[in-house]
Formats: C-alpha cells, sequence, structure tokens
C-alpha cells in the first residue's frame, strides 16, 4: 500500500506537449493535510506556479515558483514561529528505462541527477510539497531562543538514593 500524498496533481506525458502550465491553490482541508505531513503547526496560503516543457536535450524541464504562508513550532520555545516563504527552482526530468544486466553498477551522489519519471506520469502537487519541505528550517528557533544544557546531578548512581538513606539511618543512632 503506498502512502496518501497530502496533494496530488498529475500530468501524463502526453498532456504536455510544447509546454503545460499550472498553478495549484490547495483548499483549507489540503493544505491541512500537507501541514501534517511537513509537521507544520498551519498552513495558511499556499501557491504554486508549475510549468513543465520538452528540455532542450533529452527528458523534460520542471520550473516553478512556490508561496507560502506556514508557522513552525519553535523547538526550543515551544512557541508559534511564522514563516513566509517563495521559492523558486527548476528540476530536469528524464523517462526511466529498462534497466540492462551488467556486472556492476555505478553510483555517484551527483545533485544534478535528473529525477526519473515513472509511469509515464509527473504528479505536480507532490513536486509542489517537496520543494515548500526543502525551504522550511527543519530546526526552526525564534530570534534570541537559546538552549540551555540543564545542570546533571554530582552523581549518577542507582545507588546514590541508597546512600542517603544510610546518612539519615546514622545520624538518629
Amino acid at each position: 500500500m503506498s502512502p496518501t500524498l497530502p496533494l496530488s496533481e498529475p500530468v501524463r506525458l502526453n498532456e504536455i506537449g510544447k509546454g503545460l502550465a499550472r498553478t495549484l491553490e490547495p483548499d483549507a482541508a489540503a493544505r491541512s493535510k500537507i501541514a501534517k505531513a511537513l509537521d507544520l503547526a498551519s498552513l495558511d496560503a499556499f501557491v504554486a506556479d508549475l510549468s513543465v516543457a520538452p528540455a532542450a536535450n533529452a527528458g523534460y524541464r520542471l520550473t516553478g515558483r512556490v508561496r507560502a504562508s506556514a508557522v513552525q513550532t519553535c523547538g526550543i520555545t515551544l512557541e508559534p514561529l511564522p514563516v513566509e516563504i517563495d521559492e523558486r527552482f527548476s528540476i530536469d526530468l528524464v523517462e526511466a528505462v529498462d534497466p540492462i544486466e551488467i556486472d556492476e553498477i555505478e553510483i555517484t551522489l551527483d545533485d544534478d541527477a535528473p529525477d526519473v519519471i515513472e509511469d509515464g506520469r509527473i504528479d505536480l502537487g507532490q513536486y509542489a510539497v517537496e520543494q515548500l519541505a526543502l525551504t522550511l528550517d527543519p530546526f526552526p528557533r525564534k530570534p534570541g531562543a537559546e538552549f540551555v544544557q540543564p545542570e546533571e546531578p554530582a552523581e549518577i548512581s542507582p545507588f546514590a538514593v541508597l546512600k542517603q538513606f544510610k546518612a539519615k539511618d546514622a545520624g538518629e543512632t
């Protein structure tokens, strides 16, 4: 069973033609699902302007802009932390090819590797939510909030409590 995506807007490759543009503006229920999936206190507004066109060399190019008004929770004070997002992005996409049987597989950690299109569809909603997630601060912190390490007990031992009882007994006799 595949996980349910908080926002899905699939586009088949044959719909793209010379280019396709969409604006996604999810309703309150969809924004609530997205907020839950991204661990946000709330997502008050979310708009994604996306366009897909054939790339000059091969595959496709997805470009877009995500704008959002969200509320994260400060990781230190647990207070609401409003954030405004306005980011542009560009992603190269290529169609999946049948695997060729080879003895060795070369794996590289290339950030510029294109995303693979599966089943002849591009889910614009998934890319919009992914780009929103990438722009969020993974460790939100209110300005001026600092973590203060609590003092550790002088003695961390299961027998420390027994020593306290022993001291009381010695004083009573």
